[in-house]
């Protein structure tokens, strides 16, 4: 267990540091200059190099991409001097000085995203604080949404092959699978947001808090979410579905379960003992792929229903060229996919003995 650990450790790690270069390539050796962006039209030279200086924007680009590099990690070197772009200041970075070897120190810290250019003064780390938590309550809600009607639907299909609930179940899901996300999340705010708001009591547009119509404090609308979590679950919906019939329609062609009814079992016994568990490894890899895909698949949902996550702040960003808002949330989000696989690796042992972790 615990080499296996430190194997997929170290996966990460050599994952984490391609998507980190990856990303410096992309945003980093744009067109432009992001200190003008940063000053918009009211820059002058002095800001400027102000500007670039604070930023290390006046480096080579090697300089920059190790600059780049000692921020993102959590064991990074910094120096002494004030005036130094890396100079170990609360004001950026969060941690414990291990120890210091002439003017360099060694330090453990918190991954550091730098500021945003646009809102002026703020962490990256901050802005991602404030709308991860929406952007996660609202996947939870959707792949929650998915998994359980999935599941249910997957085995009424199989115990009905080929009747008519089959292939009922069967046509939904592949419109299901077919539909982009934007184009459901249109079409759903428009008729039950606007066409059925009396009855559904639901409207187009807002987020998890709202302020109260006195404008004095922030109310948490659980009835926001329906719509966005709806939309966002449909596609990994029909997915699962279409996973679990097929796997509990393999598992339930298998010898033992043959067995089994020749002992007695009705089928509901046989489904409970021995089928669904044994049908549910597919499942699981699409369950976990999906939920952190959701991370980065709810852009186009949440701006729609212009629910404040994370997703709606990329595509903010992005409008405004906010690269350290862009950068941070991929690095965040590229992190949770591999913590979600690691954890899906182990459930895998859970679900089938077979399956060992080394």
């Amino acid at each position: 267990m615990i080499s296996y650990a430190l194997r997929k450790l170290g996966y990460a790690l050599l994952t984490l540091y391609g998507v980190v270069t990856v990303v410096f390539l992309l945003f980093y050796l744009l067109p432009g200059d992001p200190a003008q962006m940063m000053m918009g039209q009211n820059e002058s030279a002095e800001q400027l190099a102000i500007v670039k200086h604070k930023y290390g924007f006046d480096q080579s680009i090697e300089t920059q991409y190790l600059y780049f590099l000692n921020d993102q990690s959590p064991l990074s070197f910094h120096s002494t001097d004030p005036v130094d772009f890396t100079f170990n200041t609360n004001l950026k970075y969060t941690g414990v000085t291990l120890f210091t070897v002439g003017k360099t120190s060694t330090v453990l810290k918190f991954p550091y995203l730098r500021q945003s250019f646009q809102k002026t003064g703020k962490d990256v780390s901050v802005v991602i604080g404030e709308t991860l938590p929406n952007t996660m309550i609202l996947a939870v809600a959707a792949i929650s949404i998915a998994l359980i009607l999935g599941l249910l639907l997957g085995v009424m299909s199989a115990l009905y092959r080929d009747g008519w609930v089959d292939k009922m179940i069967q046509v939904v899901s592949t419109m299901g699978m077919s539909v982009p996300s934007f184009f459901s999340a249109i079409l759903f705010a428009f008729l039950f947001g606007y066409v059925l708001h009396e009855f559904t009591g639901l409207k187009m547009s807002g987020s998890l808090y709202e302020m109260d119509d006195y404008g004095e404090a922030m109310h948490i609308q659980w009835r926001n979410l329906i719509l966005p979590a709806m939309v966002l679950g449909i596609r990994p919906l029909a997915v699962i579905t279409q996973l679990m019939r097929n796997s509990l329609l393999e598992v339930m062609s298998q010898e033992y379960i043959t067995t089994a009814y020749a002992k007695g079992l009705t089928t509901l016994q046989v489904l409970k003992k021995h089928a669904f568990k044994n049908a549910l490894n597919p499942v699981v890899t699409a369950v976990s792929g999906w939920f952190a895909s959701m991370l980065a698949g709810a852009v186009f949902v949440e701006y729609i229903f212009n629910w404040n996550g994370l997703g709606k702040e990329i595509v903010e960003a992005l409008n405004t060229l906010d690269l350290p808002i862009i950068t941070g949330a991929v690095l965040v989000i590229a992190t949770l996919f591999i913590i979600i696989n690691i954890f899906v690796d182990v459930i895998y042992v859970w679900l089938d003995p077979r399956v060992q972790l080394d």
